[in-house]
């Protein structure tokens, strides 16, 4: 079965320096276990590495292009020779000057392919190499030039500071909610400029209504049911750092889990329909899918769920992502996959990453 997502988009180039999905919300979907055989897709590396933490036999990280590999392996390299603090600046979490040495202790550890990517990035490695995805200076356009024409610097430091429910939704609609705010917002966010400047335009080719009006609407419960002084997505989003909280594998106290377990993950570069192709039945304890069903028909997303499905184990979770576009077990499936549609909907209520429509966990039967 070829990839869909392989045809349609392109992947030679660099989109996501960060993974933007809650890991913590995912480790508690996935429910990986140690002996785990676990198969994800790579991204930026972030929540391959969350998933470490809880020390699985073995980890499969898959991604289509090798800039977002480059990304992964750097961040290996720099698990097991930087300390925490050190990470924290080449990321980009904490101010810093020294990035550069930084990046050449992690160069040894690279393979020719991902050193030459990064030796080819010297003012990306400066900025912190969280910032440099195309994904990532999506967001820092909008940090500089679009939300300074709505809101001043402390009013944004103001939205940040930690506070009540009530104290958060007072302040979103008396302070932040203005016209200028929605208008700027949806010509930023909509289908054209994402397309064009964030995502890959194929991407929205099953998505249908405004792409704006959902997003903002999402952004609206993350400014006020969600508190943005313990959300590491909207603080890099609004600042371009970690002021305050950081995203699961930065945090102190699962760096040392992470750096243990490093020698069981492995990467391909490798569409998810290929590796399947290499594997025995019954064999994956769960999936990390991200979004990639948004990239897909539902004909072709329904034939590539059957592939999944007949390569678990009883048992074996898939987690993945709507942002846009809807994507869940067809009812044909449901002697063969179960929804947890409860323990979706309760962790989708906690996502940090708040942009996603629906959190979606199944499990195989």
């Amino acid at each position: 079965m070829r990839s869909e997502a392989a045809q349609q988009a392109d992947f030679s180039a660099f989109r996501y320096a960060q993974c933007w999905e809650d890991a913590d919300v995912l480790l508690e979907a996935v429910q990986v276990q140690p002996g785990d055989h676990c198969v994800s897709i790579a991204s930026a590396g972030d929540n391959v590495l969350a998933m470490l933490s809880r020390a699985p036999e073995r980890i499969v990280a898959l991604d289509l292009s090798s800039a977002q590999l480059a990304a992964l392996e750097l961040r290996v390299a720099a698990y097991r020779v930087l300390t925490h603090s050190e990470v924290l600046v080449l990321v980009g979490s904490k101010p810093g000057n020294h990035r550069d040495q930084l990046y050449r202790r992690c160069r040894e550890h690279l393979s020719d392919t991902a050193r030459r990517f990064w030796d080819s990035q010297p003012p990306a490695i400066a900025r912190g190499i969280g910032s440099c995805g195309k994904f990532e200076r999506y967001f820092a356009l909008f940090r500089k030039r679009i939300l300074p024409l709505v809101h001043s610097h402390s009013k944004v430091e103001r939205l940040l500071q930690s506070k009540t429910r009530d104290q958060r939704i007072h302040f979103y609609t008396s302070e932040w909610d203005t016209l200028r705010w929605r208008l700027l917002f949806k010509v930023f966010f909509s289908r054209t400029v994402m397309g064009r400047l964030g995502r890959d335009p194929s991407f929205f080719r099953y998505v249908e209504g405004s792409v704006a009006d959902r997003i903002l609407n999402r952004t609206r419960y993350a400014l006020t049911e969600l508190d943005p002084a313990e959300n590491p997505y909207v603080q890099w989003i609004l600042s371009g750092t970690h002021p305050t909280a950081l995203p699961y594998a930065l945090r102190p106290e699962n760096f040392e889990p992470i750096r243990r377990n490093l020698d069981r993950l492995e990467w391909r570069q490798q569409s998810l329909e290929e590796y399947l192709d290499t594997l025995d039945a019954r064999l994956v304890n769960c999936y990390n899918l991200s979004d990639i069903f948004e990239y897909m028909s539902q004909e072709n997303y329904e034939r590539l769920l059957h592939r999944l499905v007949r390569a678990a184990k009883p048992g074996c979770r898939l987690v993945y992502w709507n942002m846009l576009a809807d994507r869940s077990r067809p009812h044909s499936m449901r002697d063969q996959l179960r929804q947890l549609k409860d323990v979706a909907s309760a962790l989708h209520a906690r996502d940090k990453a708040f942009f996603y429509s629906a959190l979606v966990v199944e499990e195989v039967l």
